[in-house]
This record gives structure tokens, sequence and C-alpha cells, in this order.
């Protein structure tokens, strides 16, 4: 950078006025892109390690015929990626409209890492269909927010029958097995963002107070009683 000074007329000069170049784009881009680096390597993100992490999986009886390869998918996938059977614990309800329930009471007691909610509703005749749909979705996100406990959305809602098996192992793959893998993700993220980051783990060793040598008892004065 370059330094001007200026003066009045009595020639008193007055404080120095730096004349700085416009940053050039690249530089820009260059000091932006260094920021950005900065945050990506800071992320957290989960894991699709299921190790040491306890599962529960709610299931519907209704529409079992597609229920069934939903919790097949998922049980798979869990034991694929590290899952211990004893880890996995599979809850049925009747039907779709009382999974929330279910899911709630088992988040509530702090044995699950997370849940995993399958199940199928198919549209008929009536609006019987846009209810529950909407009371399952709804009840499902309102426990996973007031547990803390992450819950995965692995309900299918469709028109047609042709539709859920598709999404149930054949065209459109196995959403339960999606379901368990966003589980196991979320999981190992939510012990992610509990765990002390390494900045904290260093300041605390850093701030932690120095305690002096104990006292040899050779080094110890002698007591008054002795001295006596």
């Amino acid at each position: 950078m370059k330094v001007r000074r200026r003066f009045y007329k009595n020639g008193r000069p007055v404080l120095p006025i730096r004349i700085s170049k416009p940053v050039s784009p690249a530089l820009l881009a260059s000091m932006k892109s260094k920021s950005h680096s900065k945050v990506l390597s800071r992320s957290l993100s989960g894991s699709y390690s299921a190790q040491g992490c306890r599962f529960a999986l709610v299931t519907s009886r209704f529409n079992q015929f597609i229920t069934e390869r939903l919790l097949t998918g998922a049980l798979d996938g869990l034991l694929r990626m590290g899952a211990r059977p004893l880890d996995l614990q599979v809850i049925r309800t009747p039907g779709a409209f009382e999974i929330p329930a279910a899911a709630r009471r088992a988040a509530a007691t702090g044995r699950y890492h997370a849940i995993i909610c399958l199940g199928l509703i198919l549209r008929g005749e009536t609006p019987h269909f846009d209810y529950i749909s909407r009371e399952v979705t709804r009840g499902i996100g309102q426990s996973a927010q007031e547990t803390g406990v992450p819950h995965s959305f692995g309900v299918l809602t469709c028109d047609t029958l042709q539709e859920a098996i598709d999404r149930a192992g054949l065209k459109a793959g196995n959403k339960g097995l999606e379901a368990a893998q966003a589980a196991v993700e979320m999981a190992n993220l939510f012990r992610r963002i509990s765990s002390p980051s390494p900045e904290a783990e260093k300041s605390k060793l850093k701030n932690r107070p120095r305690h002096s040598r104990p006292i040899q008892p050779s080094q110890k004065r002698n007591s008054p009683e002795r001295n006596a």
C-alpha cells in the first residue's frame, strides 16, 4: 500500500491517508475458497456404521404383504452395516395410524439411538387415505422433535398396490433399506454433535489448572511438637 501525506496551507501535516488498490476478482475468489474450505473441513456428517447402536423397528401388520418386505430390507441393511441382532427390536402395531404412538413410547425409554418406522397406506375410494397419511406423518415428526431421538420415515403412501410393490424391493428399490440407512446415518450424526469438538478438548486441557507437586515426607518441615 502507498501512503500519501497531505498538508494544509500553513504547512502542518495531517494524518496519513492510506490509498489501497482494488482487490482483484481472482484474489477475492481465492480468499472465498479458502474460507469455504475451512468451514467445510469442520462440517459434521454421519457414517453408515451401525456398530454400537440400538434400533427399534416399528412396523404395522396391516398390508403385511408389503410391510414384511420393508422390514426384511431394513433388517438386512442394518446387519450388513454392522448392527448386532441383539441391538435390533421389532415392534408391531395393528396399523399405520398406531405407528407414531409406538415410536414415541420406544424413543422415550432412551434405549435406542434411532427409530425406524415402516408401513403402507393405500389410497381407497374414501378420504380415509388423506386423514391417516397426514396424521402418521405429523405424529412421527412430532415424536422425533419432542424426544430428541431421530426417526426415519419408511411409511409408503401409494395410490395403487403396484406402486407399493415397486417400492418394496422391485423397480424403485426397497424403502425399508433406505429408511435403515437414514436411521444409521442420523444416529451417528447425533452422537458426533453431542461429543465435544477437538478444539474444545484442546482449550479444556490448556485451561486446566496446574497442580503443584505433592510434598514428599522427607521434605516436610518439622512440626512444633518435634522442635519442642
